[in-house]
């Protein structure tokens, strides 16, 4: 009989930004290989920030994604995103998720950074003596400190929650190795207890999308460089600093078009930005076809970080970027994970973040070498992705975190879920 596992994490499918890739294609590739697997999840918002057309804000029936029996938590949804409010749809969810039926599972893994919701559902584990693993996406207190969305105190008292949290989990589970070491020396979460399980990327290598056509009908010309930035748009990315490159370019006659595709709480302040800011749009989310062929369709990929940013997180989008083989440039600390990921995988050039004039001539500069290389150099990113970022390792990696928890977890062949499955 197949091992148990329980997922519970806010962010889930249809979401297809941030986290809930990750969570949904580990879950749906634990299920193909055999195990027995289930998800408590939250109403799919992000990151527009608000509930997906179709989902109602009470208990409904349970759902079956790609062979996963899924069941939706109600709660609220805050509509900008502030620190306090987002802390209340965390608790709400937590506290609801615990009291879900959760039959018996062999192990609960929880994701991070929904850190309050997690430590809730962390208390009904251990009161069933059940081992959880924490699945770490961002580390929480890095992101208060590093985006000063808390003071010194509250951070060093965030810190110390989080930290117990952590140390208390039976195993924690990270997605790059500096995250590894920061859990080491500032949470006190003992080695052995940490696996790195890499992102993977989840967009098709050949989409489907006319890439030509997508420029057409986006309105971009054959002499715009288009620079894309895609994903969520908040207070880490600094999207204001892309607004005023834009101006800048306009200034020069530079032949950049800054586009961003996404949603977030500082949307509505960048399309006010757009509404006046020659060279720089706004565009909404798109499906998965859509996005892997607008990757295709820009000239350069862009990551822009609030300058600052040193420990907190590794953009999902990079892993999305570097299968698409299109230069990136990355508006990032030297000493961050992302420049580090960046020249691992040969795929771009970085500039200082919070620095227009930098990312113009970052721009201006990239988009020369790839043009005089004939399109040959910034191009490790898909081979970086299938020796480093693939699927399958993230997987047997995964599998790898289980049984230290709790060695004899074994899998079978099953067939896909149903509603009454």
């Amino acid at each position: 009989m197949s091992s148990r596992i329980l997922i519970v994490g806010l962010n889930y499918a249809p979401e297809h930004t941030g986290i809930a890739p990750y969570t949904a294609g580990m879950a749906r590739a634990l299920r193909e290989d055999g195990w027995d697997v289930e998800v408590v999840t939250g109403l799919p918002h992000y990151p527009q920030w608000q509930v997906h057309e179709g989902y109602p804000r009470e208990d409904g029936p349970l759902e079956v994604i790609d062979g996963v029996p899924v069941r939706r938590i109600p709660h609220p949804v805050p509509h900008d995103a502030g620190q306090l409010r987002r802390l209340g749809m965390e608790i709400v969810f937590g506290l609801r998720a615990a009291r879900a039926p959760w039959g018996k599972p062999d192990v609960v893994v929880v994701i991070t950074p929904a850190l309050f919701a997690s430590a809730i559902v962390r208390v009904r584990a251990a009161l069933a003596r059940t081992p959880v693993l924490v699945w770490v996406q961002d580390i929480y207190t890095a992101g208060l400190s590093e985006t000063g969305a808390a003071g010194g105190l509250v951070t060093r008292v965030m810190r110390a929650v989080e930290g117990a949290f952590l140390r208390s989990c039976n195993g924690v589970v990270v997605i790059h190795d500096r995250f590894s070491d920061y859990l080491r020396r500032h949470m006190g979460v003992a080695g052995e207890r940490i696996t790195t399980v890499r992102n993977w990327t989840h967009i098709a290598e050949a989409p489907t999308v006319d890439t030509a056509a997508l420029r057409q009908r986006f309105g971009w010309g054959p002499e715009d460089v288009v620079v894309l930035h895609t994903g969520n748009m908040g207070a880490k990315q600094d999207l204001p600093n892309v607004a005023a490159a834009a101006q800048i370019a306009e200034r020069r006659g530079a032949p950049l078009r800054f586009v961003l595709v996404g949603g977030g709480h500082q949307r509505p302040q960048l399309e006010e930005l757009a509404a006046t800011t020659p060279r720089f749009e706004v565009l909404p989310s798109v499906d998965n076809d859509t996005y892997a062929g607008l990757l295709r369709a820009a000239d350069i990929l862009l990551v822009n970080e609030r300058a600052g940013l040193k420990e907190m997180c590794v953009p999902s989008k990079l892993t999305s970027y570097f299968t698409a083989e299109r230069p990136v440039l990355a508006a990032v600390e030297a000493e961050g994970p992302s420049a580090s990921e960046l020249a691992a995988a040969d795929a771009g050039i970085r500039v200082a973040p919070g620095d227009p004039e930098a990312l113009v001539d970052g721009a201006l500069r990239l988009h020369e070498e790839w043009v005089a290389t004939g399109d040959t150099v910034h191009r490790g990113g898909r081979r970086y992705v299938r020796e480093v970022l693939s699927r399958g390792a993230a997987v047997r990696s995964f599998v790898s975190a289980l049984g230290k928890l709790r060695p004899g977890l074994v899998a079978e062949d099953r067939a896909p879920a149903t509603v009454n499955s």
